[in-house]
C-alpha cells in the first residue's frame, strides 16, 4: 500500500483512501520552467505508483501563474511529453470530473491549495548550463536524461547543472547496455526479496532514490541475469526512463 507524507499535517496516509477508489492526482504548476517540469514529473511517478497498485487515477494539473507568453504552456506540455509524462488533464476543461475518494495536490512547498493531501516538490535552479535551461527550450539529447535528473530527492531543492546531466547520462548508458545484454540470457522472474525491497522503497512516501539504489545493487549482484533484467523492466513501470529500449538495437 502507497502512503505518502502529507505536509500538512506532517503525517503519513494511504496515498488511496479506498481499495480501487479513485484518486485525483492535482499538479499545481508554479509557472512553465524546470520547477513546473518537475512538478508535473513526480505527478507523473505517483500516479504510475498508484496505477501498478490496482488504484483508478484523474490526472489534472492546474498553472499557479498565468503564463504571459501563452506559448509558454504549450512548450511545457511538449517538454513534459519528450520526458514519458502521461497528458494531464487541465483543470479549467475539465469540469466537476468524476467523485474522487482521494485528491492528492503536488505542488512546491510555498504553493497554496486546499482540500487535498499536500505533496510536495522541491523546486529546481539552473546555473545555464547546455541542456538545462527549459525556460529557453534547451534539453539533452535524449529527454530521458533530463527526466532520471530531476527524479533526485524531491523533499531537497536540486541544482540543475551539466554535471547533474553527465552523470545521469552515464547511469542510462551503462544500465540500457547491461539490461539489453542481460535480455539474451534465460529470463528469470524478479526475486521475491528484490520485488519486496522496490515496492517497500517507492511505498514509502515514494521514495525514487531508494528504487534506484536497488537498481544499482541489482546491477552488481551475483542474481541470474534474466533475473536482473526482469527486475530493471518491473522497475521501469515506476520510473519511465526506457530502460529496455536498446535491446536488439546492435541486431
Amino acid at each position: 500500500m502507497l502512503r505518502i507524507l502529507d505536509a500538512r499535517t506532517g503525517e503519513p496516509i494511504d496515498a488511496a483512501r479506498a481499495r480501487r477508489g479513485l484518486v485525483r492526482v492535482h499538479a499545481h504548476l508554479p509557472g512553465f520552467g524546470a520547477t513546473g517540469l518537475r512538478v508535473l514529473l513526480f505527478a507523473d511517478v505517483l500516479v504510475r505508483a498508484l496505477e501498478i497498485g490496482g488504484s483508478p487515477v484523474w490526472a489534472t494539473l492546474t498553472p499557479t501563474a498565468d503564463p504571459a507568453d501563452p506559448a509558454d504552456a504549450a512548450r511545457l506540455r511538449a517538454s513534459a511529453a519528450d520526458l514519458g509524462i502521461r497528458p494531464f488533464e487541465d483543470h479549467h476543461d475539465a469540469g466537476p470530473g468524476p467523485a474522487a475518494t482521494q485528491t492528492i495536490d503536488v505542488l512546491v512547498p510555498e504553493a497554496t491549495a486546499t482540500g487535498g493531501v499536500r505533496f510536495e516538490v522541491a523546486p529546481v535552479d539552473s546555473d545555464g548550463s547546455p541542456g538545462t535551461d527549459i525556460n529557453a527550450g534547451a534539453a539533452p539529447a535524449d529527454p530521458t536524461v533530463l527526466r532520471l535528473a530531476l527524479l533526485a530527492r524531491r523533499d531537497l531543492p536540486l541544482h540543475l547543472d551539466a554535471g547533474a546531466l553527465s552523470e545521469a547520462e552515464g547511469t542510462l548508458r551503462r544500465w540500457r547496455a547491461a539490461v539489453a545484454g542481460w535480455a539474451t540470457r534465460p529470463s528469470k522472474p524478479v526475486p521475491d526479496d528484490v520485488r519486496a525491497r522496490l515496492r517497500a522503497a517507492w511505498e514509502d512516501d515514494l521514495d525514487v532514490p531508494g528504487v534506484l539504489d536497488v537498481l544499482r545493487w541489482v546491477e552488481t549482484s551475483d542474481l541470474a541475469e534474466g533475473a536482473r533484467f526482469e527486475t530493471y523492466a518491473y522497475a521501469d513501470r515506476l520510473l519511465g526512463l526506457e530502460l529496455t529500449r536498446e535491446i536488439g538495437a546492435s541486431l
